[in-house]
């Protein structure tokens, strides 16, 4: 077996096992979404958006599907890889993959690639339930793809450096708490950022995820707030800073020796 060959099936290998980790619980991971989803398109969509009326020009309820949608995405992509590569590194089981002959980058591609199609499952289950209170159309269907998979690469790559740094399970509960969900509730979702003033619109351009949300909107609606080039290059840039960074622990291993 050449090596390529043999690089190949370490991918599948590592990609397989996280498929089957995240389907084999599938009630704790896939379920979930769809019932705080539908909870927000209830509460925030139905009962909230009929006294907003109107914003980017449609329904409030079709405004906020999409970034609904992303935030699912999200959370899904980032819990895969951070509780699965923390639960292999606690349980010493990572250091037989380390020392296998197995290049770092297929390892980070392996756990990342969990992240990503645990991302898609829930994104699609999601996007099912939206259908159930809004007519979903696609204005542009390439963005959508391309936001999706970039977005649960980026984020899949950040819980995976999460996992490295944490010391306990109580560390992978830190970041999302005190991170994700600030960045995520203040990116867009639920608001147009035309609607702030000058000094918070400013502000928000730092937020990483104002710019998925905004690509992500603008593949369903065709409205974006920031210009949609510039918010890919954005998450292109993310995600080849994560993966170097993550690349560059796992080489050193970083929080990976005890």
């Amino acid at each position: 077996m050449n090596m390529r060959a043999l690089y190949a099936t370490a991918f599948k290998s590592i990609l397989t096992k996280e498929i089957n980790r995240f389907t084999r619980i599938w009630i704790q991971t896939l379920v979930p979404p769809a019932i705080s989803m539908t909870l927000y398109f209830l509460i925030f969509g139905n009962l909230v958006g009929k006294r907003i009326g109107e914003m980017g020009g449609v329904t409030y309820m079709e405004f906020i599907a999409p970034g609904l949608i992303m935030m699912a995405v999200i959370t899904a992509s980032y819990s895969n890889v951070a509780s699965s590569f923390f639960s292999a590194k606690f349980q010493r089981n990572l250091e037989e993959l380390i020392v296998a002959p197995v290049p770092h980058y297929v390892m980070i591609a392996g756990y990342v690639g969990g992240g990503v199609a645990r991302g898609l499952c829930v994104g699609t289950i999601v996007t099912g339930v939206a259908m159930c209170f809004v007519d979903i159309s696609l204005h542009h269907v390439g963005l959508v793809v391309i936001t999706v998979l970039l977005t649960s690469i980026l984020f899949a790559l950040g819980g995976l450096i999460n996992a490295i740094f944490a010391k306990s399970y109580d560390d992978i509960s830190i970041v999302p708490t005190f991170v994700l969900t600030p960045l995520t509730y203040l990116g867009g979702v639920f608001y147009s950022l035309s609607l702030l003033p000058d000094f918070w619109q400013g502000v928000s351009a730092l937020n990483p995820v104002v710019y998925m949300i905004n690509v992500f909107r603008y593949g369903f609606l065709g409205y974006a707030d920031i210009s949609v080039p510039f918010s890919i290059a954005v998450m292109v840039g993310f995600c080849i800073g994560l993966w170097s960074l993550a690349y560059y622990l796992i080489s050193r291993g970083i929080g990976l020796r005890s």
